[in-house]
């Protein structure tokens, strides 16, 4: 699908007095570097908020200290909880997890509540409480833990699904994981981001999640992005929203 065409699903959404919320989630951020520069410059260009997921035990005041120097420039930042390692716990033959059923829930949820408590110290004025699993995977039995621990919402891939908590999800992935490891074609992308709009016609507000990893962006995962950026932010069938807000208008 072409530029031109996701416009024209914007335009539909706009005649019919709707407005598509976007909302952006980078993940693995621990440190500043190039590639977090460039991410936060590019947001702020166009004032899109966007939620770091935040890896708790690597990182520390570098982050938080380089965020505060962005307050002018790129002010709509928030902070989410990267579970507490991203190491992986799982079997060789199973998909990677580090929030899963292989170890003690008392281990994994002290973990989470020891990741919850460094980063709103880190961050406190913007920490938002949720969670977003290491490869979006996450056990139910730790799903249950999470209201008592203070997180107000999940954050995982793909549609939501009921949980003691409020969903924000994130529905379209920019990096090919199992190719290139770089951008997905732009082509490709707007069109999953057309359909995810297209599916939820009829609602008042239809919500998209956009998925991306700063560390491992290419020339294309930045294209592709400047251009969604550029088609959507002036657009008045579209709107980028922070997560608190999304969190806050979410019911579970």
């Amino acid at each position: 699908m072409t530029e031109d065409h996701f416009t024209a699903v914007l335009d539909s959404e706009a005649d019919a007095g709707r407005r598509v919320r976007f909302w952006l989630r980078d993940d693995d951020a621990i440190e500043p570097t190039p590639a977090l520069t460039e991410l936060t410059e590019l947001a702020g260009r166009y004032a899109a908020p966007i939620t770091l997921a935040v890896i708790p035990r690597d990182t520390g005041a570098e982050l938080a200290g380089f965020l505060d120097g962005l307050v002018e420039s790129c002010p709509g930042i928030s902070i989410a909880v990267h579970g507490w390692s991203h190491e992986n716990h799982a079997g060789l033959l199973e998909k990677k997890q580090e929030l899963g059923a292989h170890r003690s829930s008392h281990v994994v949820v002290g973990e989470l509540r020891q990741g919850f408590a460094k980063l709103r110290g880190l961050h406190p004025t913007r920490f938002v409480p949720m969670l977003v699993p290491p490869w979006n995977r996450i056990a139910t039995s730790v799903i249950k833990e999470l209201p008592v621990l203070g997180f107000t919402a999940l954050s995982t891939f793909g549609q939501e699904k009921t949980a003691p908590i409020a969903m924000l999800n994130t529905h379209v992935d920019i990096i090919d994981w199992h190719g290139t490891r770089g951008g997905r074609p732009a082509g490709t992308l707007f069109s999953e981001t057309a359909q995810r709009i297209s599916a939820a016609r009829g609602r008042d507000e239809a919500t998209i999640g956009i998925l991306t990893h700063h560390l491992v962006h290419d020339a294309a995962a930045w294209h592709f992005l400047d251009r969604l950026f550029a088609l959507t932010s002036a657009h008045p069938g579209a709107e980028w929203v922070g997560a608190d807000q999304l969190i806050r208008s979410v019911r579970h």
